[in-house]
């Protein structure tokens, strides 16, 4: 009897990613429409490390105030919500995802972790232990440079928007090109913004 393969594990750092997308990238808050779409996350997870995805979507519920609607969304698409309750002062988030991390050394499978947070470092780090992939998802531009340094390591870094395709629209970003994929007519055209 053949073995079934391990699952893939993508930890989404939502807050992270959102924050990101506002204050850095934006400079507003996003538009629905700006948003990533998760569910090409999840084919994205599906169609580089392994058919089964075990997506977990990380919130601070502490107010208990979520997005409802979008917690259903994701459900529907077969995300785990992970609904998290603290002290204001905790990063609750933060302590939860890396508590993740580490409780994923003890079983198999690859590991993806959806964020820019240089904070989880510790936890994506022993996991590079040669017994699985593990890979990062953010905006490359954004990504702390720590995790630039673990690529030697075999940290494998995708763009959400460039490598995942996670958007709908072309968000205003700079980014350093590759030569063997500078097109100028992006340049030539109107302004995006």
């Amino acid at each position: 009897m053949e073995q079934a393969a391990a699952p893939v594990f993508v930890v989404v750092d939502g807050e992270n990613i959102d924050a990101t997308l506002g204050t850095s990238i934006l400079l507003r808050r996003p538009e629905p429409k700006e948003r990533p779409r998760w569910d090409r996350v999840a084919d994205f997870a599906r169609s580089t490390w392994g058919p089964e995805a075990r997506c977990l979507f990380y919130f601070n519920a502490t107010n208990l105030k979520f997005p409802n609607p979008f917690v259903q969304a994701l459900t529907a698409l077969n995300y785990r919500p992970v609904l998290l309750q603290g002290p204001p002062e905790v990063k609750i988030v933060d302590v939860a995802i890396l508590r993740t991390l580490e409780t994923l050394r003890e079983i198999p499978g690859d590991v993806v972790l959806v964020s820019n947070d240089g904070d989880f470092l510790t936890g994506l780090e022993p996991l590079l232990d040669g017994t699985r992939r593990v890979g990062i998802l953010g905006f490359r531009e954004h990504l702390s440079s720590s995790y630039l340094e673990l690529e030697q390591r075999g940290l494998e870094i995708y763009d959400l928007e460039h490598d995942v395709g996670a958007f709908n629209v072309v968000l205003p970003r700079l980014r350093i090109i590759p030569i063997e994929e500078f097109d100028p007519l992006l340049f030539l055209g109107p302004d995006p913004s």
